[in-house]
């Protein structure tokens, strides 16, 4: 690991969680794909930033006091004139411990759940299935030991009763499956070296349609300090 990555997860240690941006920040490092983003408090920078992507966006409020963002109304999607985004904006950043608000374009696809566990007895597990809140509903997840190989991430969509939701069905394409292997190669790889450090990993959603898979969301609740 990067000494970056190093101090990211050292100085979360106390809030026994990695900030949103921060846990982007270790998977885009690497080469997980990650929406463009800025993380700012000023509505003008986010209204510049709505222009050079063309909406819509989505806004989130980043504060250690605020784990699960939908449950405090700490998300908003659709994004897409100034006016909204500068309501949204002082709306957000006055939510408890909220400094700064990560604005980050939009991503469409087939919502896929991608985590990790570290299991006391097996150690690493990686976790496939689909996201959103569907993965509540259903309970349709396949788990394999970290790391994965390309041969494991086709027995795990197999595994899934939504395989075919990702595979394409009935005429509706699915996703690019070359990337999600990707996606989850590189996952498996990286969840090792942090082996030390991390207690469970959400990628939910990670968004997926037949050319690329983006992490939209990204959660890293780290062990209790020892």
């Amino acid at each position: 690991m990067t000494p970056r990555i190093t101090q990211i997860l050292e100085s979360a240690r106390s809030a026994g969680w990695v900030l949103e941006p921060s846990a982007k920040e270790i998977l885009a490092d690497r080469k997980l794909a990650v929406p463009r983003s800025v993380l700012t408090d000023s509505k003008e920078t986010a209204t510049r930033f709505l222009a050079d992507c063309g909406g819509p966006l989505v806004l989130k409020a980043v504060s250690p006091l605020i784990v699960h963002k939908t449950e405090h109304q700490a998300v908003v999607t659709h994004v897409q004139d100034p006016d909204t985004l500068a309501s949204e904006m002082a709306r957000l950043l006055s939510l408890k411990g909220c400094d700064q608000v990560l604005v980050e374009e939009m991503i469409s696809g087939i919502e896929v759940l991608v985590g990790a566990k570290n299991d006391l007895q097996f150690g690493p597990v990686v976790v496939l299935g689909l996201g959103g809140t569907s993965v509540e509903i259903y309970n349709d997840t396949a788990i394999r030991l970290a790391p994965v190989t390309e041969a494991d991430v086709t027995s795990m969509v197999k595994a899934l009763k939504a395989g075919p939701i990702l595979e394409g069905f009935r005429g509706k394409p699915g996703v690019n499956m070359a990337a999600l292997t990707r996606t989850l190669v590189d996952f498996s790889h990286l969840v090792m070296d942090l082996e030390p450090f991390f207690e469970s990993i959400d990628l939910n959603p990670v968004m997926c349609d037949s050319d690329r898979c983006v992490v939209a969301d990204a959660r890293i609740i780290l062990l209790p300090e020892r």
